[in-house]
């Protein structure tokens, strides 16, 4: 007679029972993600806090605590105030163009049309293209002899040579370009924002909206719009959040003139510190967008948890 014996479970050792521990083994998984973050931005943010507080200079580096000065003196220069003048504008009017090209370019592309698969897939090149190539794309539509812009006006008949207005050259024409620029970037993220949340509102409550008489444009603005909100703010936030601490359309379009007309904080941050070698100055300067951002984050989200959908 063949006895079978039966496997007697093998007792669980002491790292095996921890990690049957649900938030034991949620921490572990975390715990890279946040170490990253710790060092990637926590560092250099402590490193910034440490060289505003003091006189550091790439020409004396020796340490003095300087304490506040150097925020007061940022704030009594009127180079600086005219920067933040131009980073609210730029980040602002970028980020309201970008939504309006992002929400018709998603009711376009909602639609059957021939092609469609193709477009939806070329609408993501200019925020997948490299800025700096970009930007030379762009130099080249704005500049002020050989600009595709003057010349299809000029063939077209609207201005003539004459009246060639010069882009980067005009200050105010120069923010307009870094807008443009700007929202261009910015306005296939609004595409994919928008489509994920226009798909995401239940066909019933459109089709009883079509029933009860309402138009196209009530049924987006009246009924859609409301629901999708809190999803388009938080592309919003994003978009506030990466376009007020960058400098890359500025740095490589404009270079912040004509007379920083188009300097905004990041890029005035890397000129002081970096290129001019203050870095005390710099460290207040890139310290100073932490509060701004920081209220008008906070404030955006009262504003949508305020809003009953």
């Amino acid at each position: 007679m063949v006895a079978i014996a039966e496997s007697v479970p093998k007792p669980h050792t002491r790292f095996r029972f921890i990690l049957d521990r649900r938030d034991v083994l949620g921490s572990l998984l975390v715990a890279p993600a946040i170490l990253y973050v710790l060092l990637l931005v926590g560092v250099p943010f402590l490193m910034a806090v440490y060289y505003s507080v003091s006189a550091y200079t790439i020409y004396d580096p020796s340490w003095r605590f300087g304490g506040f000065s150097n925020f007061k003196q940022i704030l009594q220069n009127p180079v600086f105030i005219e920067t933040l003048e131009n980073t609210f504008l730029f980040t602002f009017a970028s980020q309201l163009l970008g939504l309006v090209l992002g929400k018709f370019g998603a009711l376009l592309l909602l639609r059957p049309f021939p092609g469609r698969k193709i477009v939806r897939a070329l609408i993501i090149l200019p925020w997948a293209v490299p800025i700096a190539l970009a930007s030379v794309a762009w130099e080249w539509m704005f500049d002020s002899l050989y600009s595709v812009i003057n010349w299809t006006l000029i063939a077209i008949g609207i201005i003539d040579r004459s009246q060639a207005p010069n882009w980067l050259g005009n200050p105010h024409l120069a923010m307009l370009c870094v807008i443009v620029v700007n929202a261009w970037r910015f306005f296939p993220f609004a595409i994919v924002v928008f489509l994920a949340g226009i798909t995401s509102v239940p066909q019933d409550i459109i089709d009883a909206a079509t029933v009860d008489g309402a138009g196209f444009w009530r049924r987006n603005y009246q009924i859609i719009m409301p629901m999708i909100l809190p999803i388009v703010a938080i592309g919003l936030i994003f978009g506030i959040v990466f376009t007020f601490t960058d400098l890359s359309v500025v740095y490589l379009l404009t270079n912040g003139g004509p007379v920083n007309a188009t300097s905004v904080l990041g890029f005035q941050g890397f000129q002081v510190g970096i290129v001019s070698g203050d870095v005390s100055h710099g460290a207040a300067i890139s310290l100073f967008m932490l509060p701004v951002l920081f209220v008008l984050v906070i404030g955006m989200l009262r504003f949508i948890r305020r809003r009953e959908i």
